[in-house]
Formats: C-alpha cells, structure tokens, sequence
C-alpha cells in the first residue's frame, strides 16, 4: 500500500466537498437565501466546528452590511421577530441548537437549518433545512465520507455559508471596494 501524501488526501477532501455541491437542493438554497436576504438581522448558531464555520458566514454577511450576530457572544441581543437564525447541526438533535431554534421560532424568527437530514428535532422547527449529505460526528462507518467524523459537515457548512454569501453579493451590486471598509481595521 502506497503511503499517504497530503496531495492525496487533499484530493478525497475535493471530491467529498463536489459531491455534497453536486447533491444539495437548490430550492431548499433559495429558500434558505431569501430568508437570509429578508431577515432583518441575522443570528448564526453551531457548536464545534460547525459553530466556527457558521462564524466565518456572519463575517461574510457582516461584509456585505448586514446586522450579524453570533449566538453566545456577550454583545449579542435578543433576537425578535423578522429576524433569521442560521444554525448548524449534523444530527439535528444538538440540544443548545435545537432549543435555540425553538426560541427563535417562539418569538417569530425565521429559522435555516444545516443538517446532514430532514428527520430531526432541528428540521422539525426549521423554515427550511439544507441537508447536507454528509456524515454526522459519531459516523465512523466510513459510508458517508471517508474523513474522520463531521469534517465533510463542518467543510460544507463553511462551502454553503460562502455561496449564500457570494450570491447575496453578487444579487446586491456592491463592489470589492464597498465591502473592504468593512473589514477589521483594529490589527
């Protein structure tokens, strides 16, 4: 058997990262990007990885202008009607993510889900849900995905938070030069 190499294993992270692109429905994404595009601020929600990609997405929305806030975070607040929570969770069974959604829900919010299905705790309260065909943390059937746990999740969600941006972005006619004041100017 012939030894790893990064290059290999960079390749089966591409082809697994193509095939969820390939796989998603694009009008669960079109529903999932007028939410967006509606909502009146944007709340992103995820645990783990998911949660650290989620927040690579409310950077990008931040970008673009958007009110963007991250759940957890001290200055976060409370979130109202007409307002969009974007949560992520393999299983659709996270117990702070589900609850989350729940609340939002309650108060009138819209809620998008990213889920590796439709079946769950999660989709059940969700507005809409994009599945992402992909394996779920505790996978470790090598079915799904050959990578170890969530990481064909967590490279979608970041993949999927990047093409919502990038249409919102191309939909809205602003420049490179529009979004760049934006960035952090602090460093």
């Amino acid at each position: 058997m012939a030894e790893p190499t990064v290059t290999a294993a960079l390749d089966l992270v591409v082809r697994e990262a193509a095939d969820v692109a390939h796989r998603l429905d694009g009008d669960a994404a079109e529903r999932a990007l007028d939410l967006l595009d509606r909502g009146h601020r944007v709340f992103v929600h995820g645990a783990g990885r998911s949660g650290l990609a989620l927040r690579m997405t409310a950077m990008r929305l931040m970008h673009l202008g958007r009110d963007v806030h991250v759940v957890g975070e001290v200055t976060t607040p409370a979130i109202r009607s007409g307002d969009v929570l974007l949560v992520a969770s393999g299983s659709g069974t996270t117990t702070g993510i589900v609850q989350a959604a729940r609340t939002a829900h309650d108060v009138g919010a819209s809620v998008v889900a990213l889920s590796t299905t439709d079946d769950s705790p999660l989709s059940e309260v969700a507005d809409v849900t994009l599945v992402l065909p992909a394996a779920t943390k505790t996978d470790r059937s090598g079915t799904a995905s050959a990578q170890y746990a969530g990481s064909l999740f967590e490279q979608a969600v970041a993949l999927v938070g990047d093409a919502l941006f990038h249409t919102l972005w191309a939909r809205g006619g602003q420049t490179a030069d529009d979004l760049w004041p934006r960035h952090a100017n602090l460093e």
